[in-house]
């Protein structure tokens, strides 16, 4: 992918798919008609550069689109931004975080002027902790359940690149656990895409790169990536686990 194809202004959801969307009416209807709508908007969108896809999510959903972020980068909350600029980002703060995360949280902030919530389980530290058994659970994965009652689709991060689970991830389906649309505008990416788009957009970068960290989690469950590994070897070492959930 050349970074020219990340973003592609002017290209919206009525060169996607025509008329055919304005057929399903905006509010959250049937399970089986969201689910049709999905497939086949991904069927169309699988390949099309980030812009575009959010750009059709926007046109369909509007207000009723929420993007999620963990700030290990900004390449989609730029992206997202360059969309629409009052686009609600969502964090979810676990209370485990590295402190250069929130600093850099609130340096993107700062930069992009966002409309952030940040979300908290209201766990105390003691509860649940840091690797845990169910922490991922009950400081993520039940918070943004909360957060998603007010919305019809949810924007995320994921690549295929990531995990073997994630391989065959779609750019756009229904989740019906959830109860809403999912988009994945950067599926289709590997981490050099991502790297490409960072120096193109001259972004700044999360401040723990420099130390070998960049699938950034929490901090007592993520280390410095070795060399060839995939980032994500990094989240969990010495388990079994891969994902915190969100996605499953």
């Amino acid at each position: 992918m050349s970074v020219a194809v990340g973003y592609a202004p002017g290209v919206g959801a009525q060169q996607v798919g025509g008329d055919r969307w304005r057929d399903v009416d905006a509010a959250r209807g049937p399970s089986e008609l969201l689910d049709e709508e999905a497939r086949a908007a991904d069927r169309e969108l699988d390949g099309a550069p980030a812009g575009v896809i959010l750009e059709w999510a926007l046109e369909r959903f509007g207000g009723g689109l929420v993007v999620t972020s963990s700030f290990q980068d900004c390449v989609l909350v730029d992206l997202a931004v360059a969309a629409r600029p009052d686009i609600r980002v969502v964090f979810l703060d676990t209370g485990f975080h590295f402190p250069e995360t929130i600093a850099y949280l609130r340096r993107i902030e700062r930069r992009y002027g966002l409309d952030l919530q940040i979300v908290e389980s209201g766990l105390a530290p003691d509860e649940h902790p840091c690797g845990t058994p169910r922490c991922c659970e009950l400081r993520k994965v039940e918070p943004l359940a909360r957060v998603l009652e007010d919305y019809e689709a949810w924007v995320t991060g994921l690549k295929r690149v990531d995990t073997p689970e994630r391989l065959e991830a779609p750019v756009v389906a229904y989740d019906p656990v959830k109860g809403v649309v999912k988009v994945n505008p950067i599926a289709s990416w590997t981490e050099d895409d991502v790297e490409d788009y960072v120096v193109a957009r001259d972004l700044p970068r999360h401040p723990l790169n420099s130390l070998g960290y960049f699938s950034i989690g929490c901090a007592p469950t993520t280390r410095p990536v070795e060399q060839g590994e995939n980032p994500r070897d990094a989240r969990w070492s010495g388990t079994d686990k891969s994902e915190c959930g969100l996605h499953l």
